[in-house]
């Protein structure tokens, strides 16, 4: 029985259920035991969460979500459960409510399962960030699992929840279900409400669904999206999110940038992202070669950007108001600066220190002004290659899962992971990531990218890629 349940998708799941074969409490009791154990396992274990329910699951509506338990990342507020971003800050912190997207969630049929591990409020590319440990990827535990929602991701790829929810600035959702064999969706800026999410970078910030398919993750942001009242950013979705089954892509045209799919490319990644090409066009797609010129550019922008974000949203953490406090100070100055060099990480102070500067006087066009006129120009380029094609292709990231420590030494090549999703992300656009083969025995993703509230037809798409590369993420499964 439990090789079984470990086997379905989350819409299985919930088929199962529905259909009275398969009872919501003993698929909760399953995802229990297996998170519990990993959170027990120490060395043993991936180190995937911060927190694990304790019992059965608390009280959750019945929905189209049909009782599949649900882990979520650690920076999302959950009322009386612990809620730290992965930081020493915020140790212990319970929030009085729950964030809207996983309210939403909830009031679907998803019960909390448990808090993922993750990378210091959201910085970082591996997961080696987080103030509780790093995660470790279940493909190899040598390596890392990507970040910064790593935690999330492993925990999906490992068969410890059916499900997770994560969240992507610069690809934080996108790259670990790179690394990870699994699929990863950023929806459209906007689209999900931020209310509730601990932020990094306001503009750039967005919740979404890391699954074990592409269905899954579409059942999920069915029940995420629309307008918010609590959040002044967030959208009235066009339409609903329907249930993807395209089977081919005839008439799809499939743009591919040479600024994001060639130089800097590990030549394995590289194998395996043109045998997605070969499989897409086998598929009836047209492929057409794209130019997104401002994107090498991509990368310089966002490490200005979102650090000046984070050095103004991170300035609420003192020891005033929640989380940690330095004792012993000798006044508020002096509380303020122990608090903060205590709570917060290396990662963390590099960027908020980043960020402070590019906002200060006399530099502020100099960087900040410059940085946002050329994410102007990366949206202006996503707008005119959507004119000659459906969606772009991409390799998701750079390279396959790298080992833990390796890069921890230079902060440079870690920002080189992001480098194929930032541009989404500053243009605030949809992308997805599906796992399109091995390199080396690891997982390589490939990520497509549609106009804003695209995202049926890019579901549509992913499902009928995934469908024909058949990839295989059983080995993953502890």
């Amino acid at each position: 029985m439990s090789s079984d349940l470990l086997e379905l998708t989350a819409a299985q799941a919930a088929g199962r259920i529905a259909a009275g074969e398969l009872s919501a409490a003993a698929l909760f009791a399953f995802y229990r035991e297996r998170a519990a154990a990993d959170r027990a396992g120490g060395e043993d274990g991936l180190n995937c969460f911060t927190w694990v329910a304790e019992g059965a699951a608390a009280d959750a509506p019945a929905g189209s979500l049909g009782g599949v338990p649900l882990a979520v990342k650690d920076l999302f507020c959950t009322r009386g459960v612990p809620s730290q971003s992965g930081s020493r800050i915020l140790e212990g912190y319970e929030p009085p409510y729950t964030a809207t997207a996983v309210e939403r969630l909830r009031e679907a049929g998803a019960p909390l399962l448990a808090k993922t591990n993750q990378d210091e409020f959201a910085m970082g590319s591996s997961n080696e960030n987080s103030a509780y440990g790093p995660v470790r990827n279940p493909w190899d535990r040598s390596r890392v699992p990507g970040g910064s929602s790593g935690g999330s991701a492993a925990a999906v790829a490992a068969g410890l929840a059916p499900w997770a929810l994560g969240t992507d600035t610069g690809g934080s959702i996108r790259q670990p279900a790179a690394l990870c064999g699994i699929v990863g969706l950023k929806p459209t800026y906007g689209s999900v409400s931020r209310y509730g999410m601990i932020a990094f970078a306001s503009s750039l910030d967005q919740a979404g669904p890391l699954t074990r398919d592409v269905r899954d993750a579409a059942l999920m942001l069915a029940q995420m999206v629309g307008q918010d009242s609590c959040d002044a950013t967030s959208l009235q979705f066009p339409g609903e999110i329907g249930v993807p089954s395209a089977e081919r892509l005839d008439g799809v045209r499939l743009g591919v940038p040479a600024e994001l799919s060639g130089e800097g490319i590990e030549a394995g990644v590289k194998e395996a992202f043109d045998r997605s090409l070969e499989q897409a066009a086998a598929l009836g797609a047209e492929l057409l070669d794209v130019s997104l010129p401002h994107a090498p550019h991509a990368l310089s922008a966002y490490y200005v950007l979102a650090p000046a974000e984070c050095s103004s949203n991170l300035a609420r953490f003192d020891g005033v108001r929640y989380g940690i406090r330095a004792e012993g100070a000798a006044d508020l100055l002096d509380m303020y600066t122990r608090t903060r060099h205590d709570g917060f990480g290396p990662e963390v102070k590099r960027r908020i220190m980043l960020g402070t500067y590019a906002l200060s006087s006399g530099y502020y066009d100099a960087y900040y002004g410059r940085a946002q006129r050329v994410r102007t120009k990366i949206a202006e380029d996503f707008a005119a290659a959507f004119e000659q094609v459906d969606f772009i292709l991409t390799p998701t990231a750079p390279t396959v899962a790298f080992a833990l420590g390796e890069k921890t030494g230079d902060p440079l090549a870690m920002y080189l992971n992001d480098y194929c999703t930032v541009p989404m992300s500053l243009a605030g656009i949809p992308a997805i990531s599906i796992p399109c083969g091995l390199s080396g025995g690891l997982p390589v993703g490939l990520q497509l990218a549609g106009a804003a509230f695209s995202e049926n037809k890019l579901l549509d798409a992913a499902h009928a890629l995934e469908r024909a590369l058949a990839f295989d993420g059983s080995p993953a499964h502890v």
